[in-house]
């Protein structure tokens, strides 16, 4: 068993959850035995003075976290506080107050991927208003946890080349967790890539190792970790987001695997991530399968690859909805198109122009996907009426058969709608139409 069982909830892209989500969340974490739950946070916590960054977002309130902490408390969980604090700032740098404040005012970095950043998003360490920010942005968010732990986040720092600057400025935002009582955490991608700087990393941080593949190379990376003499904690994902019926098998080979690494190099902690890229469309439901096998992993080890999933899911969704929300997340795996951090059908709903898609997604394999997701569909539905997670299968299904008929409007218009009535079930108002823009038009 990990010592630090945890799950990180995206908060930030765009999806805030309701208060009385969060405390079903933490309810299921509990069952599953737990011990941490971080919201990994940009901009959406009511930071004073910043009102326009957060203002259209629903964000969590100082009271809020005060009332969600004693929650978690009752259940055994603690409540880490999470903000990130030098890459993924866009939310803050396309502002006119705070463009300055970007390594790349217009925008333009090319990630690892070859995609090309519309936005600027990093920090730049040399101007001094950079770091005045994240002091800014600990002194009101941090005296709301009790947690001696702080994620600060740190990663995708796309703008940096040199990794001495990198270095430099995490080393100042640690500096800043530190006068706070807190131990930090950092996303541990950058650092990998340099590893003459492991050595130099202070011993009191907790490096997070995360990877989202089935084949992420958590071992070599845990064991450089362990080398180093750092605490960290292998980060494996729910596999959900830019899925629409989530990515399952993958899911599974990825919790395995991070659990296997973090056992053999004797990590302290073992964090499920559940991620919003792109809108956030996946609701809860589709992250279920991993919170509920992750916990298992984390607590039993191998011995979790053996669980009767699909049983376990109707116990916690209190109906025999476990079955249809694997069926749908498993249909990524038609035709053979197979993608990193998404599916295939995500890429041909999202492609506003359509999309060249993969040369085993034949017209008739489209139209043999769709079929299925229909009938979960009208099976989901006969369960509706009860149950919000039948309304999410419904929606995951509606979602797999409109990248199916990418060309039919009426699909289209109907998605439309029905995301406004799904995410006001679970999820505050702040962040949906954004959420909403990033589907596609008829």
């Amino acid at each position: 068993m990990f010592e630090h069982r945890a799950y990180m909830l995206d908060i930030s892209r765009d999806r805030v959850p309701t208060m009385e989500t969060l405390k079903l969340i933490v309810d299921i974490l509990a069952r599953y035995r737990y011990n941490q739950l971080q919201l990994y946070t940009e901009h959406t916590f009511q930071y004073e003075g910043h009102e326009d960054v957060w203002e259209d977002s629903s964000p969590m309130t100082p009271r809020e976290i005060a009332k969600l902490q004693t929650y978690c408390q009752v259940q055994g969980i603690e409540l880490v506080p999470n903000q990130n604090s030098f890459g993924h700032m866009e939310r803050w740098l396309v502002h006119p107050k705070y463009n300055s404040l970007a390594k790349f005012p217009q925008g333009g970095a090319i990630t690892p991927w070859g995609a090309v950043k519309k936005f600027p998003t990093t920090l730049d360490p040399s101007n001094p208003g950079s770091i005045a920010l994240v002091e800014d942005l600990f002194q009101q968010l941090l005296p709301n946890f009790e947690s001696e732990l702080f994620n600060i986040g740190c990663d995708e720092t796309f703008e940096i080349s040199d990794p001495e600057e990198y270095f430099s400025f995490l080393m100042k935002v640690v500096s800043l967790a530190r006068r706070h009582g807190k131990r930090p955490m950092f996303w541990g991608d950058i650092i990998l890539k340099h590893p003459e700087f492991i050595e130099r990393l202070p011993k009191d941080l907790i490096a997070l190792d995360w990877g989202y593949e089935g084949d992420h190379p958590f071992e070599a990376e845990a064991k450089r970790f362990k080398e180093a003499g750092l605490d960290f904690y292998v980060c494996p994902g729910t596999s959900s987001w830019r899925s629409l019926g989530g990515r399952v098998e993958n899911m599974r080979m990825n919790l395995e695997s991070a659990e296997r690494a973090g056992r053999l190099y004797g990590a302290k902690g073992y964090m499920l991530t559940d991620w919003g890229d792109e809108g956030h469309w996946q609701p809860l439901a589709a992250s279920l399968p991993a919170i509920v096998l992750a916990g298992n992993f984390a607590v039993s080890g191998p011995k979790a690859a053996n669980m009767d999933l699909e049983r376990e899911l109707d116990s916690v969704m209190d109906a025999p909805l476990g079955g249809l929300l694997l069926k749908l997340g498993t249909l990524y795996l038609r035709g053979g198109a197979l993608r990193a951090n998404c599916s295939e059908l995500f890429n041909i709903l999202i492609n506003k122009h359509g999309y060249s898609r993969h040369p085993g997604l034949t017209d008739s394999i489209l139209e043999e996907i769709g079929a299925i997701a229909s009938g979960v569909r009208i099976s989901a539905e006969r369960l509706a009426e009860r149950s919000v997670w039948a309304k999410e299968i419904a929606y995951m299904a509606n979602l797999i058969d409109a990248a199916c008929h990418r060309r039919d409007e009426g699909r289209l218009r109907a998605l439309r709608d029905e995301h406004s009535r799904i995410w006001r079930l679970r999820s505050r108002e702040g962040g949906r139409m954004d959420s909403l823009a990033k589907l596609p038009r008829f």
